[in-house]
């Protein structure tokens, strides 16, 4: 599903980073069709109070991964998305120029569905294997204060542990000393 909210990533980059979100729209509402609406500038702003905030805002992310497990890509992993807006991380400014962003369909600081762990795991399989992607963090980590996604309820031990084997780093694990086969 194309969204119009992308652009070039400056030359030669490659993304090496996976920032993880998490939405639901209006907060809390789960499986409708407001985040592809939003992604793709056709979100009607007059439907639910909630939207009001969001008018004119453009934004989106280069996945977005449903309660289901279904899976939406809106643009392509070699172009820049515009999920992280402001962040930095190791010192690196505009995360958007070298990332790809994961929406995961859910309310931060709750819990998510096993199916949307099993098919991020086989997303972020087949993400590794095309780009030099070496770590995977929250957009929490990136933005801290200002965002708080994907929030305490994501499970990232279980992550890593579905990825076992793929040479990546689990931020928030490996921040926190995790040793893991």
């Amino acid at each position: 599903m194309p969204s119009p909210n992308f652009g070039p990533r400056p030359v030669g980059e490659r993304p090496t980073l996976v920032v993880l979100h998490s939405i639901s729209l209006p907060p809390g509402v789960l499986r409708g069709d407001a985040v592809q609406a939003l992604f793709t500038n056709t979100l009607d702003c007059n439907r639910h109070p909630f939207f009001d905030g969001l008018r004119g805002l453009r934004v989106s992310a280069h996945f977005f991964l449903r309660r289901s497990g279904e899976l939406i890509q809106f643009v392509a992993t070699d172009q820049r998305a515009w999920h992280a807006g402001v962040s930095s991380w190791r010192g690196r400014e505009q995360c958007n120029d070298w990332s790809i962003g994961i929406e995961i369909e859910g309310l931060e600081g709750r819990r998510f569905a096993a199916r949307q762990y099993r098919a991020l795991a086989r997303l972020l399989r087949v993400l590794i294997a095309r780009h030099p992607i070496d770590e995977i963090v929250g957009h929490e980590h990136v933005a801290p204060g200002r965002k708080h996604d994907p929030g305490a309820g994501f499970e990232w031990l279980r992550l890593s542990r579905l990825l076992k084997g793929e040479a990546v780093r689990v931020w928030p694990l490996e921040y926190q000393g995790w040793h893991y086969p």
